[in-house]
């Protein structure tokens, strides 16, 4: 699993037949600092396109899988997903591992 923040929405009339109903979302990955603040990697190597099944709106954090994991959290027939949002996530904690 990854976190990531919605950061648009994709509409497309025309798409697999198996994503219809589905909702697509814009994410960029975020990525926790020494600080616990979340951070997203520099250029486009961190945004990702995933069907929302959670509900999730613009703004929000999330956590997403991909792969054979997303395939199989969008339902029993195989649709062709690379990410699914899983979760909206409330708050994140980090602590410091340097901390005796």
């Amino acid at each position: 699993m990854k976190i990531g923040r919605v950061i648009g929405n994709i509409v497309a009339t025309r798409k697999d037949e198996r994503l219809v109903g589905h909702k697509l979302l814009i994410l960029r990955t975020l990525v926790p600092d020494d600080s616990g603040k979340l951070l997203s990697p520099k250029g486009h190597e961190g945004t990702v396109v995933a069907v929302d099944l959670v509900g999730a709106g613009v703004g929000e954090v999330v956590i997403f899988c991909s792969g054979s994991t997303a395939r199989a959290s969008v339902g029993s027939a195989p649709a062709p997903i690379d990410a699914a949002v899983i979760g909206i996530v409330d708050t994140v904690d980090v602590y410091d591992r340097k901390a005796p």
